[in-house]
Formats: structure tokens, C-alpha cells, sequence
């Protein structure tokens, strides 16, 4: 069996609807996650009661893959 080479620690906390705040490993700061205009849209949140726009966790994924 191969030996772990990494295990992430990750710790998420949900604030408000869909804001999220994860501490990331090597971020000093933590990260928001949310929605944006096109997925509120998509899951029907309505947009005046979303607060702050911030990036959703698959666009971290898509900059991820892509990079």
C-alpha cells in the first residue's frame, strides 16, 4: 500500500445562506466562498438578499484544474 504523501486540513464554517469561510492551509486569511450572480440565479436565490457576491467553490475548482 503507498504511503499518505499529504492529508489536507481544511476547516469550513457557514455564516449566512450560502457564505462560507474555510481556513485553507498556507492562506493566512480566511477564504469566502458563495454564489454569484449566474448560480444564484440557477438555484433561484434571490440576489437582493444574497449580501456579498464571492466566488462559488466550483469556480476555485475550474482555477484549480485549469492552472
Amino acid at each position: 500500500m503507498p504511503v499518505v504523501a499529504y492529508i489536507s486540513t481544511v476547516h469550513l464554517e457557514r455564516k449566512k445562506g450560502p457564505l462560507r469561510l474555510a481556513q485553507l492551509p498556507g492562506e493566512p486569511n480566511p477564504v469566502k466562498f458563495s454564489v454569484h450572480h449566474e448560480i444564484a440565479k440557477h438555484y433561484g436565490i434571490d440576489e437582493s438578499k444574497l449580501g456579498e457576491s464571492h466566488a462559488a467553490t466550483i469556480d476555485y475548482v475550474v482555477a484549480a484544474t485549469a492552472g
